[in-house]
């Protein structure tokens, strides 16, 4: 991804929140998998409320407004506060008690998760040889099916 781009998404995101009259500031950095944006301040409570639906469609947003530029390997991931590092975590540890669960007890299902959610959970799963998980849906959320190998 080169520095223009990093930079683009950095001011669109800062525009986004300016406009919605909140002070935050705005940081990325690059990973592996593409960018990080890390937006922080007291107003932050704005966009992870009611379980991060706003921090979510904001992610939703930039994915959209730079599929093209991002192109199909690279990923931007949009963090306020620690909140989605957090959930994240959560999820992670989840998943690894899901796998516990399954591999005593049998299938396991989680969800709804959307696709950012099943891919933290798919990642989870694939760290461990003796479970597998496979996503089931046809719609934007989807529930991941974990079982034993």
């Amino acid at each position: 991804m080169s520095d223009p781009l990093t930079t683009n998404i950095a001011t669109f995101v800062q525009d986004v929140v300016r406009a919605m009259g909140v002070a935050l500031t705005v940081s990325s950095h690059e990973t592996d998998e593409g960018m990080e944006v890390h937006i922080e301040g007291e107003d932050g409570g704005i966009l992870t409320r009611r379980g991060g639906e706003g921090l979510q469609a904001l992610q939703h947003l930039v994915a959209t407004t730079f599929r093209r530029q991002l192109g199909d390997d690279r990923r931007v991931v949009i963090d306020c506060n620690g909140f989605r590092r957090e959930k994240d975590a959560e999820l992670r540890q989840m998943a690894h008690f899901m796998a516990e669960k399954a591999r005593t007890d049998g299938p396991q299902e989680m969800g709804p998760l959307n696709p950012y959610e099943r891919r933290i959970v798919h990642l989870a799963i694939a760290e461990d040889p003796t479970v597998s998980s496979e996503s089931i849906g046809d719609a934007f959320l989807k529930t991941v099916i974990i079982s034993r190998r």
